[in-house]
């Protein structure tokens, strides 16, 4: 950006070859753009004029200084009391290089786990899918929902089964985070437990998501009796999530955008979840709710 400006407005610039307009269209700069950092941020260069130098060489000799060690060291070898916010900005200012080394932490035992699995951390991928029978497989993840008339947003992540297309626990929250999927994976064991099942042995399917792939989820889940199956290509590995994310959001899309909070919001899926579940009829499962799946497999056992 200050390269921009700097080839439009300096002594021997595009500005005075060209006119401003034309010059600021080369660039890609709008006007506004240009004033704040030929007006604004020139009048902030010149007022702290005199750290221009010190720390041009702290950045020289300390490239992976961040702001805070800037300020010190500007503060005991140069004799310079500034603010760290000022030296934030000045650093943008003058484009000083301030690169830092960024370490990544160490995977954790699970996603190693995943890694080494390979193609076979998915389950699913060479089972057929005829032959699941309900409350066999779960599909879950996360998805955003907008409410308040768009201005506000959530995220819901359901429990999904796959041969009854029955979402027996959800929770809809602020954050998708590891605490709103445990949420819902309570909601889903009170009830299994109602329908004299339970997570034992069943095959719970998401991504590698952090959330499903922390300690918190993998822990509880594995402490239950589940088989976790891990989806390697995105939502091409989870298409019956992304096919319901789809159809409730289409269907109840009215609903969810008014209401006007988050306690609203979850009134709103948990009414609509409950209407999905035991009226909806689905056309794959012969024009019958997924409640009546569930009811007749235990009925025929």
């Amino acid at each position: 950006m200050a390269a921009k400006v700097a080839l439009v407005s300096g002594v021997s610039g595009a500005r005075e070859a060209h006119g401003l307009g034309p010059s600021l269209r080369a660039a890609g700069l709008s006007r506004s753009t240009w004033y704040y950092h030929t007006r604004t941020r020139v009048a902030y260069a010149q007022k702290y004029a005199h750290l221009e130098a010190p720390l041009k060489a702290i950045a020289e000799a300390h490239p992976e200084y961040g702001y805070r060690r800037t300020t010190a060291e500007l503060r005991e070898t140069y004799g310079y009391r500034v603010n760290r916010k000022v030296v934030a900005r000045l650093h943008r200012l003058w484009d000083l290089p301030l690169r830092r080394t960024v370490t990544r932490p160490k995977p954790s035992a699970v996603r190693r786990a995943i890694d080494a699995a390979g193609p076979h951390a998915n389950l699913l991928s060479r089972r057929p899918k005829a032959e699941i029978g309900p409350l066999e497989v779960f599909y879950t993840d996360f998805t955003e929902l907008l409410y308040a008339d768009g201005t506000r947003k959530a995220w819901l992540i359901p429990i999904l089964d796959h041969r009854a297309k029955y979402v027996p626990g959800f929770a809809v929250g602020a954050s998708a985070n590891s605490d709103l999927a445990l949420s819902a994976r309570t909601v889903a064991e009170r009830t299994l437990a109602r329908l004299r099942s339970s997570l034992g042995g069943v095959v719970v399917h998401h991504d590698r998501d952090p959330v499903f792939t922390g300690y918190a989820w993998t822990g509880r889940l594995l402490s239950a009796g589940a088989r976790l199956s891990y989806a390697l290509r995105g939502p091409r590995d989870n298409p019956e999530m992304e096919s319901f994310f789809g159809r409730f959001k289409v269907e109840n899309r009215s609903l969810i955008l008014d209401a006007g909070s988050l306690e609203e919001l979850a009134a709103v899926v948990r009414d609509r979840i409950r209407y999905y579940n035991r009226v909806r009829r689905h056309s794959s499962l012969g024009d019958r709710p997924p409640l009546t799946i569930i009811e007749d497999f235990y009925r025929e056992g």
